[in-house]
């Protein structure tokens, strides 16, 4: 980008308000709901921009402590843009005393054979070291809450190990590692310990519910109970569920509401990864892909929006870049995001393991951070979530609103050049201008008048042609901008270079899997001011 800035008005101003406070988190705690929104003690909008760190895996520990002090990993997760970590836990690490409160971190690690992370967390995290595994537990929520950093506590499994097998004895009430009345006892002794701890702002009861054993009548008798036993224990925190087949699925709840004795507490979860959809991605044009993939979330949760917050608390791609599929999928996911403003949690923080599935040190590639855990694995990436950081609306319904037009490929907003004013380019979406985009297809510049002709780009006070200004979303993604005036074969696009052009809509209908269009996909993002 340029080097010099210049400042772009009112709407710039606030949005960087938004991202900062969503940053900062200056909320007053505790949280709870209002319909969709998650809303602090002032009735303020707070967005959950989480990323996971696991803690439920064979050694119970939060990863990457033998590589990096615990408060330099609570730093590193502000300095990122996130203001919460969905933190993991194992149901033993609640039910099971001698483990949770006479094994210390360095018994764990010794048990295991893992003495280079014995050697690497004495140096790197002395006062932990000799602690049993729930009080280091604690630390890393202390920590945490030392950066303003909310937490929600996850209950992965059962067992401490890799999740999640579909017949792994973990999956759903009454298999072998589950067993529902353990499970409520071991979830109040978590929401019990945590209770009075400002930054512990939710409880997730369940990942991935799953296995030849799930059903909807079980689902509603246990996940009521436990819902009702961690509000019992802890009132202070959101109660969040999940669904069936992998957290897929919530679309039971679309007819039989779920029944609790308390309110403004209840949020939903959702899980979406490309191997959720492999066979769709594989062999689908990927604006057909992306338009079925999205009816699914819709349908399997993502209409609870319309009462109460959904948190997509598991979301994520290798970071290497070289999947295609998960390069199709995170363009359509992010689009989703933003339109929809949902709070969410990247997979994932660490980017390496103790220990995973019996190989030490493990590297993780869907992790943010790389296997040093100080470095940012793709920086273009962190830049693709930037947007969704910053709460873009919220329960007022006084606050007028506009749009951002977002390109998820790069997460840059279109905006008004600084050297040419006639033309527009790709730039932060803190920088942009507020756009509107009415009922008849025109994307106008809000503060200026002008509109968006689709010869050249160019911004006109008095577009020479109405039909030169008419931006019409086309394909089953709804996420090309296609220019009306020529009958839609001309798409808004962004070259290699990041320059915006048009050129010719791709993967409209009708083609293969082969074809690629994510280069033209856009979200026009309603924002509130």
């Amino acid at each position: 980008m340029n080097g010099t800035k210049e400042p772009r008005g009112m709407f710039c101003f606030m949005i960087i308000l938004f991202s900062l406070s969503s940053i900062t988190t200056n909320m007053a705690y505790p949280l709870s709901t209002k319909s969709r929104w998650i809303i602090d003690e002032k009735g303020q909008r707070v967005k959950l921009a989480c990323v996971n760190w696991p803690s439920h895996l064979q050694p119970v520990v939060a990863e990457g402590l033998s590589k990096q002090g615990v408060d330099e990993v609570a730093k590193k997760i502000l300095e990122m843009g996130f203001n919460c970590v969905r933190l993991t836990w194992p149901l033993d690490l609640a039910t099971n005393e001698t483990l949770a409160n006479n094994v210390t971190v360095r018994q764990s690690f010794q048990s295991l054979g893992l003495n280079d992370d014995i050697s690497g967390f004495q140096k790197k995290n002395p006062s932990m070291i000799d602690l049993p595994l729930i009080e280091a537990y604690k630390k890393v929520v202390a920590s945490l809450g030392k950066k303003n950093v909310m937490v929600i506590l996850d209950n992965h499994v059962t067992k401490p190990g890799w999740c999640c097998g579909y017949n792994d004895g973990n999956g759903f009430f009454g298999d072998t590692f589950f067993d529902p009345a353990t499970w409520i006892s071991g979830l109040t002794k978590i929401a019990t310990t945590f209770k009075g701890i400002s930054n512990v702002v939710g409880m997730s009861l369940r990942n991935e519910l799953r296995g030849p054993k799930q059903n909807v009548d079980d689902w509603f008798k246990y996940m009521q109970q436990g819902a009702e036993a961690v509000h019992e224990a802890n009132s202070n925190v959101l109660v969040i569920l999940s669904g069936l087949s992998y957290d897929a699925d919530l679309s039971f709840v679309r007819s039989r509401p779920v029944n609790l004795t308390f309110t403004e507490k209840l949020v939903y979860e959702l899980h979406r990864y490309s191997i959720t959809n492999t066979h769709t991605w594989s062999s689908k044009n990927p604006n057909e892909a992306c338009g079925e993939i999205l009816k699914s979330i819709e349908n399997g949760g993502g209409f609870n929006l319309r009462d109460f917050p959904v948190f997509l608390s598991e979301f994520g791609i290798d970071l290497r870049g070289k999947n295609v599929n998960d390069n199709r999928y995170i363009g359509c996911i992010l689009g989703w995001a933003a339109e929809n403003d949902v709070d969410w949690s990247i997979w994932t923080l660490q980017g390496s393991y103790y220990l995973r599935e019996g190989v030490v040190g493990m590297s993780e590639y869907y992790g943010v951070l790389d296997s040093d855990w100080v470095s940012v694995r793709n920086q273009s990436f962190m830049q693709r979530l930037s947007l969704i950081q910053s709460p873009l609306q919220g329960p007022d319904p006084q606050h007028e609103v506009y749009n951002l037009v977002f390109h998820p490929l790069t997460g840059l907003c279109m905006l008004q050049s600084i050297s040419d004013p006639t033309k527009v380019t790709l730039g932060l979406c803190n920088e942009s201008q507020p756009w509107s985009y009415t009922p008849d297809n025109t994307l106008t510049l809000e503060d200026k008048s002008l509109c968006l002709e689709n010869t050249g780009l160019k911004l006109s006070e008095t577009c020479s042609s109405p039909n030169l200004s008419k931006w019409q979303t086309i394909s089953a993604s709804k996420m090309l901008l296609a220019a009306k005036s020529t009958n839609n074969t001309l798409c808004l696009d962004v070259d290699e270079a990041n320059n915006l052009m048009a050129s010719k809509c791709k993967c409209v209908k009708g083609e293969d899997s082969s074809c690629d269009p994510i280069s033209q996909w856009f979200k026009i993002v309603k924002v509130s001011k």
